[in-house]
């Protein structure tokens, strides 16, 4: 559900813009008094993880669309809503400055709709609603099943309106509305299996990291080091193995563009605003696309090669951004006189 610039006007992508930047100082703010040594690593092998796992398209069946994992979720119940919201803005921003996944301009509009209402929303009004003070499998699986579709379904009208606000003429608001919302529920569906998946293992490794994160409390003493060393390994068999068997298919945005428009991209309007967003991503983007820049194309082994690199240094990046945000955060902490 990556937006590309020519789907939304300055004017709007500015808005976003600001209202994403206040969301990421707020988050900032509050996860500085909940933030500690043990929680650092484990937001950035979390935010690494995430990346490679959106690489990988699952096929909807019989729609010739495909979905990826949003990981709004999946971060708010390991992290907290907080931690979840700067972790999944680093993601979004590594993907669209360096592989040109999502525009510049609509980078705000991104990390909003993947962050803010699975972090702010879905998990602190349903998932923690359902799941309460003592989590069982059942009610994880009910839990993320539900908190997934219901934040996918906000994020997926939120891009509506966007290109509503944008007057993208191509994309009339009632077509491309009802075309969005089903396609989006069926992937919301395979998120909330994915996420519980991911939590209920987690959950069984480390009970008590669920109970802390839901208290809004430090991680305190206990162990994270097995779990980091593991969803390290996971994060490079994804990036690295993983996603070189994703779905061609059009993504659920792509799709629900190609049945109103029909066509998958739409060519946005020539103003300073987008010539110079654009030109900035030319020249940040070191794999657009996931691919090589210098390829030759139709050389399977190396678009798998290609991919494999992409996932392997996007984790990294990501692993990196992340891992110094919340160090700075907790070294202000740290900094900060005691009364």
């Amino acid at each position: 559900m990556h937006m590309a610039d020519a789907l939304v006007s300055p004017a709007v992508g500015g808005t976003m813009w600001a209202v994403t930047g206040g969301l990421i100082a707020f988050s900032a703010r509050h996860l500085k008094a909940e933030l500690d040594e043990r929680k650092v690593p484990l937001m950035g092998v979390l935010g690494a993880f995430i990346f490679s796992a959106q690489m990988i398209n699952f096929s909807i069946p019989g729609t010739g669309s495909s979905g990826h994992l949003g990981g709004g979720m999946i971060l708010s119940i390991l992290l907290g809503p907080h931690a979840a919201f700067l972790t999944i803005a680093s993601v979004v921003t590594v993907q669209a400055l360096f592989f040109a996944d999502g525009g510049l301009l609509a980078l705000g509009c991104n990390i909003f709709n993947m962050g803010f209402f699975p972090c702010f929303i879905a998990y602190p009004f349903i998932y923690k609603k359902v799941v309460g003070a003592h989590a069982t499998q059942g009610r994880i699986l009910t839990g993320a099943i539900l908190s997934a579709l219901f934040g996918l379904q906000l994020g997926a009208f939120s891009v509506v309106l966007e290109t509503r606000c944008s007057h993208v003429s191509e994309l009339p608001f009632s077509l491309f509305v009802v075309l969005m919302q089903p396609i989006h529920l069926a992937i919301g569906f395979v998120e909330g299996l994915v996420t519980s998946a991911v939590v209920t293992t987690v959950w069984k490794a480390r009970p008590e990291l669920i109970d802390t994160v839901a208290s809004g409390q430090p991680m305190g003493s206990f162990p994270t080091k097995k779990l980091v060393v593991g969803l390290a390994l996971v994060t490079l068999l994804t990036g690295g193995v993983f996603s070189w068997f994703a779905s061609s298919h059009p993504d659920g945005l792509e799709w629900a563009m190609l049945h109103t428009s029909g066509k998958e991209a739409i060519d946005g309007p020539a103003d300073s605003a987008h010539d110079a967003a654009g030109k900035i991503q030319e020249k940040t983007a070191i794999l657009p696309d996931y691919e090589f820049k210098t390829g030759t194309g139709g050389e399977e082994s190396e678009e798998l090669f290609g991919t494999s690199v992409a996932g392997l240094a996007g984790a990294v990046i990501t692993l990196v951004l992340v891992g110094v945000t919340g160090l700075v955060l907790r070294a202000r902490v740290d900094r900060k006189p005691k009364p």
